[in-house]
């Protein structure tokens, strides 16, 4: 362990970055369909599941444009909006998260691993109310971050008007082959200024688009999951036409580190618009059957004022993040979450850590912890497998 920073010391920072600059436009989107923005609980629309498209969780270094650009020597620093938005959001987050962080010559490359945790969502992570601890039960917080992700990839595609008509960009989807069905989204390759010679460059998404008046607005789409009202006191089904501010405090109370890292992603895009969908179980012990009982949308940028998120902090705690590994030699260093202490801490790994060939050094007996179950989920570069059965979800770790 090389260092580590307590959650404090990131509230306090602050830096302001000037305006960024779109250096690619890949992939295409398709429309938005205005029809969702009237769901209610009481003329709600079955989630459906979109099993034959392809949704990519490429990390930073395997990104074949992030790869052009830095040995075009575009930039110094390099990420995707997910790794950034943890970051940004640090202070937030209860549960634990890690990023691979690789010092190639003067280059910062930010990674995720694998199967990383990144690539799920957290649900009920700022509670109170503790989930419970068996991994296999319905509502264990793995089990629950599996379905977050689950819902979130079938929603933001079944949102859309999917007729063949798309609004295509400069370049097509990096990771898709040929012929493949892929799904709605736009990756902004977008340019920052962190001083005189040091710029950061981010894989930014987007997942739709709607037109008003000839002009385009790009949209976010996510969706908050309600899986059993026990948990959270509140109703969805009752509360949400008439008290729908109670249930979104709720939602914040409870979820503040997700809604945070959406709203960041949704400003480093330069979305113009957020769409949060509140999808829920059909019954609170059914957790493959789903429900769309209502669509929100917000500007990014509204929103963040309202759940204090900070752009100048958010940038600050990026920005003093990658000065400190500016520091470190040339190498590979892991950033991890304390898993009980509001605290990040650094390490130093071996080059070869975290490949798929890459074996431990065995530790001796009795440091030992017992070992895992073998790694049965999904979450290859297609991200979140959606080959969901009726019957079963496979949802072990």
């Amino acid at each position: 362990m090389l260092d580590q920073i307590p959650f404090s010391t990131f509230t306090k920072l602050s830096f302001s970055v000037p305006e960024p600059e779109d250096l690619i436009l890949c992939g295409g989107l398709e429309f938005y369909d205005k029809s969702f923005d009237r769901i209610t609980p009481k003329a709600e629309r079955r989630l459906e599941r979109f099993k034959n498209r392809n949704f990519f969780k490429v990390t930073t270094t395997d990104d074949p444009v992030i790869r052009r650009l830095a040995n075009e020597d575009k930039a110094t620093v390099f990420a995707t909006d997910n790794i950034l938005a943890t970051l940004m959001c640090a202070t937030r987050s209860v549960y634990s998260w890690d990023i691979v962080v690789q010092r190639v010559g003067n280059k910062l490359f930010f990674d995720k691993r694998d199967g990383s945790q990144l690539d799920l969502l957290s649900v009920h992570e700022t509670s109170q109310e503790p989930l419970p601890e068996a991994k296999d039960d319905i509502n264990s917080a793995y089990s629950l971050s599996v379905e977050a992700a689950y819902i979130n990839q079938n929603f933001s595609q079944q949102v859309l008007f999917r007729d063949g008509n798309k609004v295509a960009f400069d370049e097509p989807n990096p990771f898709a082959n040929e012929g493949e069905e892929v799904a709605s989204v736009a990756y902004k390759y977008r340019r920052w200024k962190l001083d005189d010679d040091m710029h950061l460059v981010a894989r930014c998404e987007v997942q739709s688009v709607v037109e008003v008046n000839k002009q385009r607005s790009f949209l976010t789409l996510n969706a908050l999951n309600e899986f059993d009202p026990k948990y959270s006191g509140v109703d969805w089904r009752q509360k949400l036409e008439t008290q729908r501010g109670a249930v979104l405090a709720t939602e914040l109370k409870n979820n503040a580190n997700k809604l945070a890292k959406w709203t960041a992603q949704a400003l480093l895009a330069n979305a113009d618009m957020m769409k949060l969908g509140y999808v829920s179980r059909v019954h609170p012990r059914d957790h493959f059957n789903h429900v769309i009982l209502a669509v929100v949308g917000y500007k990014p940028k509204d929103f963040a004022s309202q759940i204090n998120l900070n752009t100048s902090n958010m940038w600050g705690i990026v920005k003093s993040i990658v000065d400190l590994c500016m520091k470190l030699n040339e190498g590979k260093y892991v950033l991890v979450k304390d898993p009980s202490k509001p605290q990040v801490r650094i390490y130093e790994v071996p080059a070869d850590a975290f490949e798929n060939d890459y074996v431990e050094e065995p530790l001796p007996e009795e440091e030992q912890a017992q070992p895992p179950e073998e790694n049965a989920e999904n979450t290859e570069a297609n991200g979140v497998t959606n080959d969901v059965e009726d019957k079963e979800i496979d949802i072990q770790a």
